[in-house]
């Protein structure tokens, strides 16, 4: 019986590059000169340091469109609140890994509802589906390819 797993993962090492090439950015970008602007790589997380909210978003902007240059799907940044310190603000990007399990339910309930014949089983941070037919798993991989869930996910462990 063919079966495959959902997951949601990210290439943390492409996240690092994206990071690296965005710093790079920084320096050649005319609104940005004179100030002080950086990414922070701290290994799950990227720390935005701006001297203004406005600058933080155009920063966003630009991490943003550097992953998806090193494919890398943007849905997977969490970007977390704009704090302020005195003249310079901050803001912190996290990185989801795995399925959290509303997540999940939700996965599994938009497949039950397609009315396919496949089953959908939660494995910890992963859902695994099976199927009788090769054809059925590919139904369900564009399925949730066109959901609107506000989460990136990738099929592995394909087994015919």
């Amino acid at each position: 019986m063919p079966s495959m797993d959902i997951v949601s993962e990210t290439d943390l090492e492409e996240v690092r590059n994206a990071v690296d090439n965005a710093n790079r950015e920084i320096t050649t970008r005319f609104d940005f000169r004179g100030v002080e602007a950086i990414f922070e790589w701290k290994k799950p997380n990227v720390i935005l340091k701006a001297e203004g909210d406005f600058q933080l978003k155009q920063m966003c902007d630009m991490l943003r469109s550097q992953l998806t240059k090193r494919n890398v799907d943007a849905k997977a940044m969490a970007v977390g609140d704009a704090s302020a310190t005195g003249k310079n603000w901050s803001q912190q990007v996290t990185f989801k890994e795995g399925i959290e399990q509303d997540m999940a339910n939700q996965l599994v309930k938009l497949i039950k509802g397609e009315k396919l014949k496949v089953q959908a089983a939660i494995q910890g941070e992963q859902v695994r589906v099976t199927g009788k037919k090769r054809d059925e798993l590919q139904a369900v991989m564009q399925l949730v390819r066109t959901a609107e869930l506000e989460q990136s996910f990738q099929f592995t462990n394909f087994k015919d």
